[in-house]
């Protein structure tokens, strides 16, 4: 055959088997999208399972490819219905089907051109035409026997042809082949032998080329570990020196490539079957070998310029052995169990993405290596050759001057300046050239040639690491194929995570998920989305996993950190006093032979380094995994950006959340609850364990503590979920308070604490446990202003009710408080009004329970204070210098936000501005201002005429011990201070002059009762009169003066006097 006739350069043989290679790529994945969607009955085409169609279905296959449609009418009927949606619906199957016709027409064109034109094969010498041309056949074979596993093809074909024909009254015009060739492929190994008869020469010419390469990949790790394989450090001496190759890009072709190239040898076959133990060594010493170059790299990343080589060898060799592995996961064989569960596969994944991270920042560092390569030593060697070549063609000798003139106009510059490089031109052009040459009656032959085939090839390989570092990562590491084997990728994670040693290595299936795009193709769009999706699941799936993992870890440390500081609670000191005490009086106490109590901190002491704790294992599996986590700041998975950190932080708020609220201990049912300061201990040794996680990971622990604690500060958190600051609120209004109104409990003001009383019926907890100073303290410090704020509010709600009911019985008597109010001088007909008053008792114990709510609200302030006196002592001491100086003329909305300022810091003020907002909401519509004010004066005077009624209250005994009343009474004083203060300020009127009203009112019922002679009504008169001198001492508007005029001293000092005498006696 003349040159004409089948000139090289008019065959385009490269350009066909670039775009056929690209286009089968395409097509399988397209058949295989059809193929995935038949076996899916949620995606398979409704027509299908479609029980009217069904007889039409089987009746179609079983004619296929024949088309008979007038004599079925009958069977055909229910298809005449639906034929425009068959059309519609099953177009894309269809024509999918004919492209594959296509396909395989131009593939066989191509093939019978390729062995008209007797062209050379070496896969040494002219690397890109061999491999493109065995790629094409193994992807051809694939598609044909992917083709003949639809088992569904017959009916979508035939379907949307009987469709097209009773639509357009003809049969669609590729049916006729497409259907022959349906049914050709019926048995494709069996037509594809037939059919690769004529190519048996060029396909074995290019398969014999490989043994050269394909026995020297496969050799055992013994082999490699003895020849030092990927090995920077075993020759110091030429650590400098480029890894070169006569055959470069075959030293990182894939196994897997070539596996499939020469599958159809039967030597290859049984070499796959028994050689599992071959592929576990090969992984044992790729671990240690890609640990070692990636060590190196990280240290002298100037390295990866002359031993760019090694890093891509590496990392396909890798891959080959992942790839091996997975596709036998699920074919385990018995016997040899151990070949095929590799638990340490993560580290190897791990210093792939090493290396892969490497090449990817040192990207720069490379161009600039290989730029000077190419124009200093590429383009002379190359030029040299050229200049010998004894014979060469004007097309061939143009191309070669132009590799020649583009290499020698590199310069380093242009990497200096980020300009953007591309040889793609450059490699197409070889390509061509490699077809050019290898034809039978080239004028220039390759395969006379070889060293300018070789050289050229290495040149490739140097453009490639200026302008194709990225497709060069794809092309040897990609792991994309994980998408596919879901279950063994998930399994292989969880074994990372249950090994301990592994779980620092966890990140890298997060990571894979980042290649998963890579395996799409254009001429699958749809599948891009379902890719996509599971790239995110999984990526989502896995971060989440190892942050839950290390929240676990973190959990289980915090738990005993708290078991270790609870052992330094005060409680646990009292039998450690006990034994000295014995001690030092030499008493005996307890068994013989009792073992002593071992002292905090003797977890610390070690006798020896080997030592080691729950405690310790803990911190090195929380350490490893961390590492894990803080590995990469950020990963873009399908252009949605992961941050493993977020993850960590996210589920630390969430268990520190639950922690916290936990640590409460509360018990509904039982009503019990953790005293705030073993809360706080436990809460502080939870923050300084989640304190030490910035040592692993770099997370804002304090935005952690901020979110959370501030949350706990608010009624509920986030999640709508109970706090601590509900909790506790709920317990000291429901349990505590309500067992003081019970009379169980009583506030002792010399001790500023709530105390239990001798009842028959014992508490279940000790108030003073729960209300002392240190634990108003800690309560403050755990719940902040915030949630002391929404304490004190809680506490004037209960007020504001009791105030409402006390405003009902005003109501009730407002006629007799009305002529009490103007008759206090009148004694006797005081007594005869007294006598018709209602619910006096009723009254005085609402007013005491305001008290007794007041008191404790009081408790509450001054702990903050005191707290925020310690944190933030400049603006505390600012904020009462501006309460302290408020002119007595300033407006009273505007003393009202300086109260409400300093009563948020904890600061005692004239009027609470919480009460005053809680009382301002009672304000009835039905009743007018004026009433609401006389209302308010009528509660001053009932409260005042009924005081006398406490002396015949066997409980009303003061108690100078307490310095108050074992039933509380003396708490009346805050209660009729602040509820006149309240009200008042709300109706406007003058605070000084109703207590003054007040007092009056108040001394005149008292100094009646010194009148009286029975000893039942007077039982704790003196008692009953120092109330009165609790009122002025509590109250900024009276004075002692004022109470002289109204109530003589004298009467107050004996009544002190009688009241110590009374404790002296009683007490003895």
């Amino acid at each position: 055959m003349s040159r004409a006739v089948l000139q090289p350069s008019q065959q385009k043989l490269a350009e066909k088997l670039t775009i056929l290679n690209d286009r089968g790529l395409g097509m399988l994945t397209r058949i295989y999208n059809i193929k995935k969607a038949c076996g899916d009955p949620k995606a398979k085409p409704s027509y299908l399972i479609d029980r009217n169609l069904e007889s039409a279905v089987k009746f179609i296959v079983r004619k296929f490819p024949a088309v008979e449609t007038r004599n079925n009418n009958q069977q055909l009927a229910q298809l005449q219905k639906e034929k425009s949606e068959i059309l519609k619906n099953l177009a894309l199957y269809y024509f999918t089907f004919v492209d594959v016709m296509e396909f395989k027409d131009h593939v066989c064109e191509l093939l019978n051109t390729i062995d008209a034109c007797q062209v050379f094969f070496d896969i040494t010498v002219n690397f890109d035409l061999t491999k493109n041309y065995l790629d094409l056949v193994v992807t051809y074979t694939t598609l044909m026997m992917l083709l003949s596993r639809i088992e569904e093809r017959k009916a979508i074909i035939g379907l949307y042809n009987y469709a097209h024909e009773m639509t357009h009254g003809a049969s669609d015009r590729e049916y006729p082949r497409l259907g022959q060739m349906i049914v050709d492929y019926e048995n494709p190994l069996k037509k594809m032998m037939e059919e690769f008869v004529p190519h048996g020469k060029s396909l074995s010419d290019a398969l014999v080329s490989l043994q050269m390469v394909y026995p020297r990949r496969n050799l055992s790790a013994d082999q490699w570990r003895n020849a030092q394989l990927l090995s920077l450090i075993s020759a110091p001496s030429t650590m400098l020196n480029p890894a070169q190759s006569d055959t470069m890009p075959c030293e990182y072709l894939s196994l897997d490539t070539m596996e499939k190239w020469i599958v159809c040898k039967s030597y290859c076959i049984s070499s796959v079957l028994c050689r599992g133990s071959m592929h576990r060594e090969r992984r044992k010493f790729l671990r240690s070998a890609l640990k070692e170059l990636a060590t190196v790299l990280a240290d002298q990343p100037g390295l990866l310029g002359p031993k760019a080589l090694f890093v891509f060898m590496a990392l396909s060799f890798a891959r080959d052995e992942i790839i091996w592995l997975l596709r036998h996961a699920d074919n385990i064989q018995k016997k040899s169990t151990d070949d095929f569960i590799d638990k340490h596969i993560a580290e190897l994944i791990f210093y792939m993405e090493e290396l892969r991270a490497h090449v990817r920042k040192y990207g720069p560092v490379m161009q600039r290596y290989y730029v000077q390569y190419l124009s200093g030593f590429d383009a002379v060697v190359l030029n040299e050759l050229v200049q010998n070549l004894s014979v060469c063609p004007e097309d061939e000798s143009i191309i070669m001057s132009s590799f020649v003139n583009t290499m020698t106009s590199l310069r380093v510059k242009q990497v200096e300046d980020g300009e953007v490089f591309d040889f793609r031109g450059m490699r197409l052009d070889w390509f061509r050239l490699q077809a050019y040459t290898s034809v039978s009656k080239a004028s220039l032959g390759i395969s006379d040639h070889r060293e300018l085939g070789k050289m050229m090839n290495t040149i490739i390989f140097h453009t490639k690491m200026v302008d194709s570092l990225v497709e060069m990562l794809v092309e040897t590491s990609d792991l994309s194929i994980f998408c596919f084997y879901s279950r063994a990728f998930e399994k292989m994670f969880q074994q990372c995570l249950e090994l301990p040693s592994q779980s620092r290595y966890s990140i890298c299936f997060p990571l894979l998920c980042t290649h998963f795009m890579s395996c799409t193709h254009e001429l699958c769009p749809e599948e891009r989305h379902h890719i996509g999706d599971r790239s995110l699941s999984l990526c989502n799936m896995f971060l989440d996993e190892m942050a839950k993992q290390a929240r676990n870890l973190i959990t289980d440390i915090c738990t005993e950190q708290c078991t270790l500081s609870d052992q330094l609670l005060p409680k646990h000191c009292a039998k450690t006093i006990s034994q000295a005490v014995n001690k030092k009086s030499k008493k005996q106490t307890g068994k013989k032979g009792e073992p002593e109590r071992e002292k905090p901190g003797v977890e610390s002491m070690r006798k020896n380094r080997l030592l080691v704790t729950n405690l310790d294992k803990l911190h090195t599996a929380l350490s490893e995994l961390c590492f894990s986590i803080n590995y990469v700041p950020n990963m873009v998975v399908w252009e949605h950006t992961f941050t493993p950190r977020e993850y960590l932080t996210s589920h630390l708020e969430i268990r520190f959340t639950k922690s916290i609220v936990g640590m409460t201990m509360y018990n509904q049912a039982t009503q019990e609850i953790a005293k705030p300061s073993e809360l706080l201990t436990s809460v502080r040794a939870y923050m300084t364990v989640l304190q030490s996680i910035e040592n692993y990971v770099q997370i804002d622990i304090t935005r952690v503590f901020n979110n959370v604690l501030l949350q706990q500060t608010q009624h509920l958190d986030s999640h709508g979920e109970p706090t601590i600051t509900s909790l506790y609120t709920n317990w000291y209004l429901e349990t505590l308070l309500r067992q003081v109104s019970n009379g169980h409990i009583a506030y002792f003001p010399a001790m500023k604490a709530f105390v239990n009383l001798p009842t028959e019926n014992e508490l279940t907890f000790n108030a003073e446990e729960y209300s002392d100073i240190s634990e108003m303290r800690s309560l403050s410090e755990l719940l902040g202003p915030y949630g002391m704020k929404f304490l004190s509010e809680s506490l004037m709600w209960h007020i504001s009710s009791q105030v409402a009911e006390l405003k009902k019985l005003v109501v009730e008597n407002v006629e007799v408080l009305t002529q009490m109010r103007t008759s206090f001088d009148k004694p006797d007909h005081m007594a005869a009004l007294f006598k018709r008053l209602t619910s006096v008792d009723s009254v005085l114990k609402r007013m005491t329970i305001i008290g007794v709510i007041l008191s404790f609200r009081s408790l509450a302030q001054e702990a903050l204070r005191d707290v925020l006196s310690c944190h933030i002592p400049f603006l505390v001491s600012s904020v009462e210098d501006f309460k302290d100086h408020i002119p007595r003329e300033t407006d009273m909305k505007v003393a009202m936000n300086v109260y409400e300022l300093s009563s948020a810091a904890g600061l005692p003020c004239e009027i609470d501005p919480a009460l005053v907002v809680a009382l301002s909401s009672q304000k009835s519509e039905n009743i007018s201002p004026e009433e609401e004010y006389k209302i308010a004066c009528l509660l001053m005077v009932f409260v005042a005429v009924s005081l006398p009624t406490l002396a015949s209250n066997v409980m009303s005994q003061y108690s100078p011990a307490i310095e108050g009343h074992c039933n509380n009474i003396h708490c009346l004083a805050k209660a009729i201070n602040q509820i006149a203060a309240a009200l008042f300020t709300i109706h406007k009127g003058s605070i000084e002059d109703r207590l003054k009203e007040f007092l009056a009112l108040a001394s005149s019922s008292l100094l009646k009762i010194g009148q009286e002679t029975d000893k039942t009504t007077t039982r704790n008169r003196e008692s009953v009169y120092l109330l009165l001198d609790m009122i002025v001492q509590e109250s900024p508007f009276l004075t002692m003066d004022l109470l002289e005029s109204c109530f003589p001293y004298v009467l107050l000092r004996n009544a002190y006097h009688a009241v110590y005498k009374q404790s002296v006696s009683a007490s003895a």
